[in-house]
């Protein structure tokens, strides 16, 4: 099959020509006639298949007919990358049509994309957080929508963006085209779906679990010994581009910093950057500026590298479904890839949950004269804190809030070296610092593409 045979209209035509499309996909063989056809589509397929331009072309075919000036195709997507990225994929596809694309997401400021919507767009990419902020502010206006979908539903979902979904649906025209694709269906999502979309075509590409082109295998590792493990592991493979996954920003700030030091090529992306700054990390990460990219799954939702060479998770993940997007990131477009999995004893019941998701027992590997049997460093007490006041002592009313928390109150001065245990330095107010630790932010929305 070409993609002449879809008929699109010639400026759209030429879009695929200029980016070298000949065959299409199997999502876009499959999802493309049915889009074009008007009606409902829920589409299932892994990362790395050609999801976007299977809603992007059948949109921007549409739009070809009708007025102009208008938001008349909107695109949810859970992450600022992941909105670059399809907002640069109909730039790239459209660029013969003259339709306008925008892209709606917090970490930037809000007057330049308030400027871009006044003075016209026919395609708005949007994160749903600063999408309602738009909403509530009437700087955008969704009145004469014709088409919405939802890209990677199953993500916005483990990021909590469903009630900021279900809100701004409320505020969208009745009669509207719906997408939603996803690259799991858990329960949710079939909820979700059941809400959103009208007798939806089903469009299912392989099934739900990672790409047959990736091979597994598992480290045993004791969790101090993991930072070694790994700088051992990337001496001796043979890598182009790699991907490390850690469970936390703090983590992948420290362990980016590591690699550094180490003499690799690397940075992290997390939640905790400026988007100036996650974009440089994107970028350098694409282009070979970079060889190593220490990400959260959060932030690294969007990346879009077709030479990943390998996926390391330094931590497992705390679903299959997080795993089954971790591991997407790599033997994408029948490229074949490896996926490392450091794990520790407490790891167990997940790795047989991912074992049952793959159908298959992962291969357990040992490095060779790597030293398994280092003990993990003894605690140092020697800078402990003191214990805290009773209540009822003055120092215990002067505490504030911070002595509810385990804090050191204000009338308890630290020692010189005011450090816990673990290195984490803390200010005398006993609050922690900006980075002493993963927690969540106060209004539960950094790096989630707000």
């Amino acid at each position: 099959m070409e993609f002449s045979e879809f008929k699109f209209h010639q400026r759209v035509a030429a879009g695929v020509d200029a980016a070298g499309y000949t065959t299409p996909t199997p999502i876009q063989a499959e999802a493309i006639p049915a889009v074009m056809a008007g009606g409902d589509v829920l589409g299932l397929a892994q990362t790395g298949t050609g999801k976007t331009a299977a809603f992007a072309l059948p949109i921007l075919h549409r739009l070809m007919e009708g007025k102009r000036g208008f938001v008349r195709a909107l695109v949810i997507a859970p992450t600022r990358e992941l909105a670059e990225q399809i907002h640069t994929s109909i730039c790239a596809l459209g660029k013969q049509t003259r339709l306008r694309s925008v892209t709606v997401y917090g970490g930037v400021g809000v007057n330049p994309q308030v400027e871009k919507l006044r003075r016209g767009a026919e395609i708005v990419v949007a994160c749903p957080g600063r999408l309602l902020d738009h909403l509530g502010q009437g700087t955008i206006d969704l009145s004469r929508l014709e088409v919405l979908v939802l890209d990677e539903a199953d993500q916005m979902f483990d990021m909590g963006f469903f009630p900021d979904i279900r809100r701004i649906l409320k505020q969208l025209p009745a009669e509207r085209q719906n997408l939603l694709f996803s690259a799991t269906m858990p329960d949710e999502i079939r909820h979700l779906a059941h809400e959103v979309l009208r007798d939806p075509v089903t469009v299912q590409v392989g099934n739900t679990a990672p790409p047959v082109t990736v091979s597994h295998a598992l480290y045993p590792v004791e969790q101090h010994l993991k930072t070694p493990l790994l700088l051992e592991l990337l001496q001796h493979t043979d890598t182009e581009s790699v991907l490390v996954f850690t469970r936390t920003k703090h983590r992948a700030k420290r362990l980016g910093e590591q690699l550094e030091k180490a003499g690799y090529r690397a940075a992290s992306l997390q939640g905790n950057l400026s988007q100036n700054r996650r974009q440089a990390a994107l970028d350098g990460f694409r282009n070979g500026t970079f060889q190593i990219l220490v990400a959260t799954d959060i932030a690294a939702r969007g990346i879009d590298v077709s030479q990943v060479s390998h996926v390391i998770n330094y931590d497992i993940p705390d679903t299959v479904e997080a795993y089954v997007h971790r591991i997407g990131r790599t033997g994408r477009a029948a490229r074949s890839g490896d996926a490392f999995t450091l794990v520790t004893g407490e790891d167990a019941a997940m790795v047989r949950s991912i074992e049952r998701t793959l159908k298959q027992s992962l291969e357990r590997r040992r490095l060779e004269g790597f030293d398994y049997a280092v003990p993990a460093p003894k605690k140092n007490t020697e800078f402990a804190r003191p214990p805290r006041p009773p209540r009822s002592s003055p120092a215990g009313r002067t505490a504030g809030p911070a002595a509810g928390r385990g804090a050191r109150t204000a009338a308890a001065p630290a020692p010189p070296a005011a450090k816990g245990p673990a290195g984490q330095g803390r200010p005398a107010g006993g609050r922690p610092g900006p980075t002493a630790g993963p927690g969540r932010p106060r209004n539960g929305r950094s790096g989630r593409g707000r």
